[in-house]
């Protein structure tokens, strides 16, 4: 088959997904209303593997950091495909993950980021089984674990540090934004500024004597720092907390950042330069202000006109998906570590992401994942390899 003939077919492979549209809908919804914070994520791993196991898929198995994997052998198997979903959300076991079905919408605690990604995987081998597809190459289909925020990308990160099947691609499946293409990853580094009150404060020395207001003068010194345009780099304060009561000096206070660039260098010279300014409000308040770094990545990935790249776009444009493309800081810089040329892509559209009114829109989902077996196809057929 060419690449011609895939790109005609993808009308055919887009109807044929929307006929399934139910066997999507049902994984989405079982596997949704199974919590799985990051490090928590065992339940709704076992769920996946249990699903690929009555796919009969090869090799159904948990490995030790906890991913879910299982091998759909091609005809050939002299090459190997990676698709991946992180298995974990953002919100704690305690979160109420009662999933909603509205007529064009589900919505829920974590439906778009990620159970979305992680329902196509469970439904992948119906949905080739149904268009009678064979790849030649074997097709490896991964849950990752420990993915968001301290899990640093571990699940996925143990598996390429460790497995022995040569990987020719890798493709990372969001559940949102459709039309996402991802093809490199942002340097970054995430971490958290704490401050810490002491009981035995010397009340004599000069400095402010408040968890929450020493924060606040790190806040107004970290946007003092001076950033780039080129390369593009950016400072994310995404989180605060602190205090017990409306009338108590708060004694503790945290503050969540995340460091951005285009350049390894950029991150590591903002890095240096709010170490710098912790080091200097501790001296002089007195309070413990303390900058602990967990999750780190560098930057790279593949060209705008890689072979992956561009077929990726023609096949979204045959089927009329608006293009975004973007740098990604997800799974895709343990690809590129390990210089795998691999890509990100999302399913559907969404609404209120990371909030417990987190809703995905059922509609665009048969193009979305027509688009994601389209570019199976295409790495498949070895369109997608460099000369």
């Amino acid at each position: 088959m060419t690449f011609e003939q895939i790109l005609k077919w993808m009308p055919e492979i887009t109807e044929d997904c929307r006929e399934l549209k139910q066997t999507l809908l049902t994984n989405l919804v079982m596997i949704g209303e199974i919590p799985a914070p990051t490090f928590g994520e065992d339940e709704r791993v076992d769920f996946l593997q249990r699903r690929f196991a009555e796919c009969e898929l090869e090799n159904c198995s948990i490995d030790n950091a906890g991913n879910a994997l299982g091998i759909l052998s091609g005809e050939e198997g002299k090459r190997n495909i990676l698709v991946v979903a992180h298995t974990d959300t953002v919100f704690s076991d305690s979160t109420n993950h009662t999933i909603a079905l509205g007529s064009d919408n589900i919505t829920g605690a974590g439906v778009a980021d990620n159970s979305l990604g992680v329902a196509f995987l469970a439904s992948l081998p119906t949905f080739l089984e149904h268009l009678g597809v064979k790849l030649r190459s074997n097709l490896i289909l991964m849950g990752a674990s420990r993915s968001l925020g301290r899990g640093n990308l571990e699940g996925l990160r143990f598996f390429l540090e460790n497995n022995r099947l040569p990987i020719s691609a890798g493709v990372c499946v969001e559940g949102v934004q459709l039309g996402r293409l991802g093809m490199s990853s942002l340097g970054m580094l995430r971490g958290d500024i704490s401050c810490t009150v002491s009981e035995e404060y010397d009340w004599s020395r000069f400095g402010t004597v408040n968890a929450i207001l020493t924060l606040n003068e790190v806040i107004n010194r970290i946007l003092e720092i001076p950033l780039p345009q080129r390369p593009r780099t950016n400072v994310v304060l995404g989180t605060i907390s602190g205090g017990q009561s409306f009338n108590t000096i708060a004694k503790h206070a945290v503050l969540g950042f995340e460091i951005r660039s285009e350049s390894g260098e950029q991150v590591k010279h903002i890095a240096d330069e709010m170490k710098n300014i912790t080091s200097e409000i501790s001296s002089k308040t007195g309070s413990d202000v303390h900058l602990d770094t967990f999750a780190e990545r560098k930057p790279g990935g593949i060209s705008f006109s890689h072979p992956l790249a561009q077929c990726t776009r023609d096949i979204m444009h045959s089927l009329d998906i608006p293009l975004r493309v973007a740098p990604s800081t997800s799974e895709l810089s343990a690809f590129i570590n390990h210089n795998i040329p691999a890509v990100t892509t999302g399913i559907t559209t969404a609404e209120n992401i990371n909030t417990l009114e987190e809703s995905v829109h059922i509609e665009p989902m048969h193009k979305g994942c027509a688009q994601l077996i389209g570019m199976l196809l295409a790495i498949d057929g070895g369109f997608c390899d460099e000369d």
